[in-house]
């Protein structure tokens, strides 16, 4: 503010020798009485002091002197009204400063201040100085504060107290003091000036505004106080904060040139609070891209429920960028696992449907739910009270009927559940420290392209990544560390997993994920897994090992390379189908390629396994399946071999196997070599028109001699009589109780030593 935004109004009153027409007796409004013919006044032109002045005979217990001028009120504006005068004859009594204040249609605005200091006179002769500051905002050593409504002024003096006096008055004069309390040089403006309280209560929006218009290229102070503002605001000047703001949960306020997480804390005065308001902002369709936390930490005492802070958001697809900070949880109540369980009934022919839910209306939106015929990671994406129904983010395997279920609902640092849609939003450069008490990110119903990079997922309790419906679509998680709060517990005891996705096209890449029950358990297809290091990390001999990747939907058409999976599986299974089964008119297991990994065990019973087929239901086969170029290896003690089928619920059909493809791959501290074809030898001693060959062991998955792909004599096949055989025999597969022996059929009896490339599958 400049005290040149006065320049060229017309301030000061004319002198009383001019005539006393422009002074009034009353409160200086139009047709209020006036002093140019009262006996009591008259003009006094050579006072030894004053020189011209004006002297009035006291008569009235108040007696009023008031300029008719109409003296502009001006936010930002401080004006000095002041006076000198003396006693020179009759009773004492006091003088003051004094207005009165008008609107825009020239109406009295009541319930102001509008006297200054009252100031005794004692002696004949002694000259005293009567000053008042009257102004819009409540600053110290403002005498008179207006606030916004008046828009003008009459001013003047009281004399008040005993009658009988004689008093000269050397003038009244108005004076623009603004530098007094902004100087020049500095180029803000504090709120106050136009109007604003911070006393809590009254709303002031409009000083805000009124101060942010003025600030012309400055910035905005806000002092001490609390300052109330009920409605939607945006401010374009830079804004600075030692006092703080109080709003209602749905106003939304935008710092446009001050958008980061340092200023919304210093606003309202709390961290949570606000990032709560920044993020309402940021999803405000401001025209903020990013909300930078500028390296601070933010400490959070509960969870930021999207919906509740930003009530209105139902979907947003523009671009948004929380960076640059760390997220802290503080421990707490909010932070605690809300649990329930309800009985509920399932019909697959509604497949993500739970109905006739009991107690409904505590169960929460985002509860995971567990019992039996329950898959992993399955979620509440929404529910309806009236209908008694609970919308799932995936089927149950269980089948038809009605069951109890437990569900239990997770704290989240970000929690997007309540929101119907969010889409491009990115965490970037961000540490969440969960502190072992809550998890990290829960992502909306619907959305895509969600993507967060360069991040740290510090000790969740529970989950890091969780999605209770589609809105992973797209997910991108690049560069990031999951630490987990189970380190020090058997991978058997853990219960925390990093990410879970239910939609397509997820890509991870160049992350690294430490002793989680699982990394990652994924629903959909078309996933990219890549450059990710994933291990259990387990110390103890002969200790169990879990998955760390779980893939729950059969033809995944996914794709896993160059990832470091340590101590940890590759489980694939199809829990999540609400007829697991196979009908015939579904794909079943197959799109799946694994390349060029790391697989790493030690200290590990022999029959772990890196890759593991667990059917849910009958009649599954693999049609799509390539592992090649990679390596397997197994320290301080071998494994059996690197693939089995867990059989605990069904087997599959190993009749119906086709393009499958195990080659390439190196084998480390594994008993049984796996490939697909198999080179198998056989040497026959006796002539024999008929070789049965050994159970082929190196099969993936254990699977059937479906086909032959060659058969080589390694050495000259002779008869018993020693003469040379050149015919090919002709094959028999699928021989022997396991069907997983093969015969080579001959003419006559033949001995020698053959080479076989055996198949499991048939390409089509």
């Amino acid at each position: 503010m400049n005290i040149a935004i006065t320049n060229g109004l017309l301030l000061m009153p004319p002198a009383f020798h001019a005539g006393l027409t422009a002074w009034s007796s009353g409160n200086g409004t139009s047709g209020s009485p006036g002093w140019a013919n009262a006996p009591n006044a008259g003009i006094v032109p050579g006072d030894q002091d004053f020189g011209s002045c004006l002297e009035i005979l006291k008569e009235q217990t108040t007696t009023r002197l008031r300029f008719r001028g109409e003296t502009p009120m001006i936010p930002g504006v401080y004006l000095r009204v002041s006076a000198r005068l003396k006693t020179v004859a009759g009773a004492f009594c006091s003088a003051r400063i004094a207005g009165w204040a008008g609107d825009g249609q020239r109406n009295e605005v009541t319930g102001l201040v509008t006297t200054g200091p009252t100031v005794a006179m004692e002696n004949y002769g002694e000259i005293i100085e009567i000053s008042a500051i009257v102004g819009v905002g409540a600053r110290q050593g403002v005498n008179m504060a207006w606030g916004t409504r008046p828009v003008f002024g009459h001013f003047g003096l009281d004399l008040v107290g005993a009658n009988g006096g004689a008093i000269r008055i050397e003038s009244i004069r108005i004076e623009d003091v603004t530098s007094a309390f902004i100087p020049s040089l500095i180029d803000w403006v504090d709120v106050r000036d136009f109007g604003a309280v911070g006393d809590g209560v009254t709303n002031d929006r409009a000083a805000f505004l009124a101060a942010d218009q003025a600030a012309n290229g400055g910035g905005i102070l806000v002092p001490e106080g609390t300052f109330f503002i009920n409605g939607d605001i945006g401010i374009e000047a830079p804004i600075r904060f030692k006092g703080t703001l109080r709003t209602p949960a749905a106003t939304r306020v935008s710092f446009m040139q001050s958008f980061d997480f340092p200023t919304y804390a210093d606003a309202f005065g709390d961290e949570t609070l606000g990032m709560k308001k920044a993020l309402q902002a940021l999803l405000g369709y401001t025209d903020h891209v990013s909300l930078d936390l500028c390296g601070r930490r933010v400490d959070l005492t509960e969870p930021l429920d999207i919906a509740a802070l930003a009530p209105n958001l139902v979907g947003f697809s523009n671009r948004r960028v929380i960076m640059n900070g760390s997220i802290k949880a503080v421990e707490g109540p909010a932070w605690n696992t809300g649990s329930w369980t309800s009985r509920a009934t399932y019909n697959p022919n509604q497949p993500l449907i739970l109905s006739d839910v009991v107690n409904i209306a505590a169960i929460e939106v985002g509860s995971r739910v567990s019992g039996n015929g329950v898959g992993r990671e399955v979620y509440v994406r929404s529910k309806n009270v009236a209908q008694g129904r609970l919308t799932l983010s995936q089927p149950l395997y269980g089948g038809a009927g009605t069951r109890v279920y437990s569900f239990q609902r997770y704290r989240y640092l970000f929690d997007f559940s309540g929101v119907e849609q969010i889409s491009r939003l990115n965490f970037v450069d961000l540490d969440f420290n969960c502190g072992g008490f809550a998890s990290t990110i829960m992502l909306p119903a619907q959305g895509e392209m969600i993507a967060i990079r360069d991040c740290y997922f510090t000790r969740p309790k529970d989950r890091g990544i969780t999605s209770i419906g589609r809105g992973c679509q797209d997910l991108l998680v690049d560069r990031c560390q999951f630490l987990s709060n189970e380190m020090d517990l058997p991978a058997q005891q853990r219960n925390t997993i990093a990410i879970n996705v239910n939609a397509n096209d997820v890509k991870m890449r160049n992350n690294r994920f430490v002793r989680f029950a699982h990394f990652m358990v994924a629903n959909g297809g078309g996933h990219i897994i890549s450059g990710n290091h994933w291990f259990q990390g387990d110390g103890s001999g002969e200790g169990l090992r879990y998955a760390g990747l779980v893939l729950t939907q059969p033809n995944v058409q996914t794709t896993i390379t160059g990832n470091y999976i340590d101590n940890a599986s590759i489980e694939w299974t199809n829990e999540h189908s609400a007829r697991p089964n196979f009908t015939g008119n579904e794909f079943s297991f197959g799109g799946l390629t694994i390349t060029g990994n790391t697989f790493l065990c030690s200290n590990t019973a022999s029959w772990f396994t890196w890759i593991t087929l667990k059917p849910h239901g009958s009649g599954h086969f693999i049609h799509g399946l390539t592992v090649a170029g990679n390596v397997f290896k197994a320290l301080y003690g071998n494994v059996a071999r690197i693939d089995r089928v867990d059989t605990s619920i069904a087997d599959l059909d190993y009749n119906n196997m086709r393009n499958v493809q195990f080659e390439g791959n190196m084998f480390n501290g594994i008993d049984t070599y796996v490939a697909n074809p198999l080179m198998l030898t056989h040497t026959q001693a006796t002539a024999s028109n008929a070789w049965t060959i050994p159970v082929a062991q190196g099969l993936p998955f254990q699977g059937w001699t479906k086909s032959v792909q060659s058969v080589v004599a390694e050495t000259q096949l002779t008869s018993a009589s020693g003469a040379q055989v050149s015919e090919m025999p002709w094959v028999q597969t699928q021989v022997g109780a396991s069907n997983r022996q093969l015969r080579l059929n001959w003419s006559t009896p033949v001995r020698g030593r053959v080479a076989i490339f055996a198949r499991m599958d048939r390409p089509q």
